[in-house]
């Protein structure tokens, strides 16, 4: 963790963030945004056996093309693990950063960026096989725990067995498939993630029933995208392009419907499908490619994680808010 963040601070001040302030033409001069991703976590950002990233922050990152370029396929993929992922948008290798990373006051306010949003709300747990016979992380004083390097998992692990006084082995890997494959090497009693990972990790088991992610969950991980400090026009896109999918579940329109709704009476939905693009710098299609192209929030949401992907992941914290949930968008107006 310490060295990672070393290495990101030292990438800020080599580059700079004026060298690299003006995202947007740059963008609008390569014709395509560059988005740094994980090196494979399905439901979130994954290649498929033909090379095409699919997932929740895949969307994101295809939103901002969408709404930048009037194409949502105008997005070049860097696979990143989690040591690399600061650095590289310091330096500007990667114009947005989508890849699960948890929103935290030493992120915000001392790696010289700024997160755009949350995408998804989260929590870490941990994950056992089932002949291990175990009900509760209580009871797994002296384990060996397998988790990924250079994460936040690393300091909730930490605090979590301190303050229950238990003791614990780390056994830490660069990426999230090792994790699972020394998981199921039996390295380690258990793994330690974001449920979601957890989730998605379990679906690479040989025999994924034989696993089981306990009730536990020791922190808050707000998920979201990132980008450079000292680019407040290119922020403000990232930020109303996720913000824009959120508020057109809300209002019901999806890619089905988009193209019928352009016509709707309601001032609200005249705001979100046309208009408003001059304030960032956009045409006043952004909002009706990012929904007819990627689709509203709760659309990425089912297709990537939820109930009409292997995951099966239920909506809970980011349910929209008037459903339960706490997912919410400022109003666009």
């Amino acid at each position: 963790m310490k060295k990672s963040i070393f290495l990101g601070l030292a990438a800020a001040a080599m580059f700079g963030t004026t060298a690299i302030a003006d995202t947007l033409d740059a963008v609008k001069k390569n014709d395509h945004v560059k988005c740094g991703v994980s090196t494979g976590l399905a439901g979130f950002s994954a290649a498929d056996e033909k090379g095409n990233y699919q997932g929740m922050d895949v969307d994101v990152c295809r939103a901002v093309a969408a709404a930048v370029l009037g194409d949502a396929n105008k997005v070049k993929f860097t696979p990143l693990t989690a040591k690399e992922r600061f650095t590289a948008l310091q330096s500007g290798e990667i114009d947005i950063l989508s890849r699960n990373t948890t929103w935290t006051l030493t992120r915000d306010a001392s790696l010289g960026l700024n997160f755009a949003g949350v995408n998804y709300y989260d929590g870490q747990g941990f994950m056992v096989t089932k002949a291990l016979g175990v009900k509760s992380a209580m009871e797994l004083d002296g384990a060996a725990v397998c988790l990924q390097a250079g994460t936040t998992t690393e300091l909730n692990l930490a605090d979590y067995f301190k303050a229950n006084n238990m003791k614990y082995k780390a056994v830490t890997y660069d990426t999230s498939d090792q994790t699972i494959k020394g998981f199921e090497a039996g390295r380690c009693d258990m793994l330690t993630s974001d449920q979601s990972q957890l989730y998605s990790l379990r679906i690479k088991l040989a025999k994924p029933d034989d696993a089981v992610v306990l009730p536990e969950v020791i922190s808050k991980e707000p998920l979201g995208p990132v980008v450079r400090q000292g680019d407040d026009k290119w922020f403000n896109i990232v930020r109303w392009s996720l913000n824009a999918m959120i508020n057109a579940e809300e209002m019901g329109i999806t890619k089905a419907n988009v193209a019928s709704m352009k016509d709707s009476k309601d001032p609200a939905t005249q705001r979100l499908m046309g208009g408003q693009g001059e304030k960032l710098g956009l045409d006043d299609k952004w909002s009706y490619n990012i929904i007819s192209q990627v689709g509203n929030y709760g659309e990425s949401f089912e297709a990537n994680v939820g109930s009409g992907s292997p995951l099966k992941i239920g909506r809970g914290l980011n349910a929209l808010w008037n459903k339960g949930g706490i997912m919410y968008a400022p109003p666009i107006r």
